[in-house]
């Protein structure tokens, strides 16, 4: 099944003016004009930064398309080798561009205008004394890592370390691009069953935290 019968034609549209735009601005962001108005070109980045992934899903899923008309025509031809190739290659074809059109429906949401935000981020011990802190050490550094990995940047505020390790609470902020639309879903109770470091009996303890 070609494009234009998997997605709708204002779909189709609308990807297409998001690549245009995003080839305008491409070209801008490198402009003398652009480059010496910082809050221009900040505004740019941003907007070039989120048509990004949009675009390049679009762009796999067009050059997918061309290798799926290819296929059929020699799953159609007359060379029996390159028709078995076809018929093999075909269906995996299929599933990634029914994929990438999935991605792309979503991708296309209307978007909560505070996702690229930067955000406070407070993890606080609950049920499990000295358990607890350590869990909530364990979730910070968990955010950390995840932040690293995403080139965010994480600056603590406060902390108040628990006894044993971890904290009773820290707050910290997180700065980057897309920070809110990641991690705003982790806010509420947070909560692990485990044999913890402090307990010398093997039992095992249920503590909980909440993140904000």
């Amino acid at each position: 099944m070609p494009i234009d019968r998997m997605l709708s034609p204002s779909i189709t549209a609308r990807l297409n003016d998001l690549l245009s735009r995003h080839e305008d601005l491409s070209a801008e962001l490198s402009s003398p004009e652009v480059l010496a108005k910082q809050d221009v070109f900040r505004r740019y980045s941003q907007e070039y930064a989120q048509l990004e992934p949009v675009v390049a899903n679009w762009q796999a899923l067009r050059k997918l398309d061309e290798e799926h008309a290819e296929l059929l025509s020699w799953r159609d031809g007359r060379d029996a080798e390159l028709a078995a190739m076809a018929r093999a290659e075909l269906p995996g074809l299929n599933t990634k561009r029914e994929e990438l059109v999935a991605e792309l429906q979503l991708q296309l949401l209307p978007k909560d205008p505070r996702d690229n935000a930067n955000l406070f981020l407070e993890i606080r011990a609950g049920t499990g004394g000295d358990e607890a802190a350590i869990f909530a050490g364990d979730l910070f550094a968990m955010y950390e890592r995840y932040a690293a990995e995403r080139e965010w940047s994480v600056e603590v505020l406060s902390a108040n370390p628990g006894e044993h390790g971890g904290y009773k609470e820290i707050i910290s902020r997180v700065i980057g691009f897309g920070a809110y639309s990641r991690l705003k879903y982790e806010a509420g109770t947070h909560r692990v069953q485990r044999v913890p470091a402090t307990e010398s009996q093997g039992r095992i303890h249920t503590s909980a935290c909440t993140v904000a």
